[in-house]
């Protein structure tokens, strides 16, 4: 039988800068008369939300707003949400934030045709129907989620991030304004731009890479090796502001329609155990990872690095892995990405009690299995000793 892939995406993309000042006619369009809009306080402090809200309002459309909203957000933070959205009688969901205010978006926007509980999720497309429309604007350039079918929820009874990719989840349409991403401080410039990256290294060496999710990455991973550091030295830089933002929607698109590999799978218990937010943890497990994995697909790393412009194809696959894997310890070095060590959560002896849990909810969620060299529960703690 032939293999085939599945591609989605959002059916509208408006990106540039001052195009979340449209979201009113978008709303219109997509049928909505009340919406909710799910954020978080710090989107709530810099005024973002009155200005949405705003727009809404230009267009006719009436807003509640939803912003109880955590980092790594939990079950508790959807239902909550959910309550909100029954209880006001919205037919719409606006996201506005990072990625965690987007995923929690998400599945608030599946639950009213998607009755189950929020752990029947967890997994590939477990979500049999469509939800209301949802209309996603990033404030950061990191996860991508407002162009992915995927959404991590922490389920706090369990300490588990349960990954959930379903085509319900995929918003109907994203706006990227990469204007709202300008307010970012270096710290997070640097650990959703190195996340960035990973979404697209991982998707173009995922074992579920394709066709369609191959350009994509391979431009992701250009743009961010062109533009982070200038995103990073200079937040007020408009043209690597812009690019960060396409290169993060691209990244999203890549790896939503290919695969996250052992990276994301090392993260997510990192998140659950240490309240690492996801994109830090990303940067501070990639350039170990990738040194360790590069030997199960080593045309697929070398290609990578020459997208990143540090070798051509004078030199072999081998120098140009050696290279990307310097490359990214370099860039993390640069970045002052933190060890895990350093992190205001990290406790020794907590790490060495539950690094053998970590590794193994790490096979389970099954990312790692994707990874071009999959690792066995042994290897993953070795891997976390090193990051640690």
């Amino acid at each position: 039988m032939p293999t085939i892939h599945r591609f989605d995406c959002a059916a509208t993309i408006l990106h540039g800068g001052g195009s979340r000042h449209q979201l009113g006619s978008l709303t219109k369009e997509l049928g909505g008369s009340r919406a909710l809009v799910v954020t978080d306080p710090g989107v709530v402090a810099l005024g973002y939300v009155d200005e949405i809200v705003a727009s809404l309002k230009a267009a006719g459309i009436e807003a509640c707003i939803f912003s109880d909203v955590q980092p790594d957000p939990t079950k508790q933070n959807v239902l909550d949400g959910l309550a909100v959205l029954q209880a006001e009688g919205c037919d719409l969901v606006v996201a506005l934030g990072g990625g965690s205010p987007i995923d929690t978006a998400k599945v608030i926007a599946v639950l009213p045709n998607n009755p189950a509980d929020m752990a029947t999720f967890a997994g590939r497309h477990k979500i049999p129907h469509a939800g209301v429309p949802l209309i996603a604007i990033p404030t950061t350039a990191g996860t991508g989620s407002e162009l992915t079918k995927v959404a991590v929820i922490t389920d706090t009874d369990r300490d588990v991030k349960m990954m959930m990719l379903s085509a319900p989840l995929q918003p109907r349409a994203a706006i990227q304004d990469f204007e709202l991403t300008m307010t970012m401080p270096p710290a997070l410039t640097a650990a959703v731009g190195v996340d960035t990256f990973t979404h697209g290294l991982e998707a173009y060496v995922s074992r579920k890479a394709n066709a369609m999710s191959d350009p994509l990455a391979l431009s992701c991973i250009s743009l961010v090796a062109q533009f982070l550091r200038r995103a990073y030295a200079d937040p007020g830089d408009r043209e690597a502001r812009e690019a960060m933002m396409v290169a993060s929607g691209q990244g999203g698109m890549a790896f939503s329609n290919s695969s996250v590999c052992l990276v994301h799978g090392m993260s997510r218990p990192i998140g659950a155990v240490f309240h690492v937010p996801h994109g830090l943890s990303n940067a501070m497990l990639l350039p170990t990872v990738t040194r360790f994995s590069v030997g199960g697909a080593p045309q697929r790393y070398a290609e990578a690095a020459r997208a990143l412009g540090i070798t051509d194809r004078e030199h072999n696959d081998t120098y140009a892995c050696d290279a990307l894997c310097d490359w990214l310890e370099t860039l993390n070095r640069d970045l002052k990405i933190m060890r895990l060590s350093e992190w205001k959560h990290a406790d020794a002896e907590k790490f060495a009690q539950n690094k053998a849990k970590m590794a193994q909810d790490a096979i389970d969620s099954g990312s790692p299995a994707n990874n071009p060299k999959v690792p066995s529960v042994e290897e993953i703690v070795q891997l976390y000793e090193k990051v640690w």
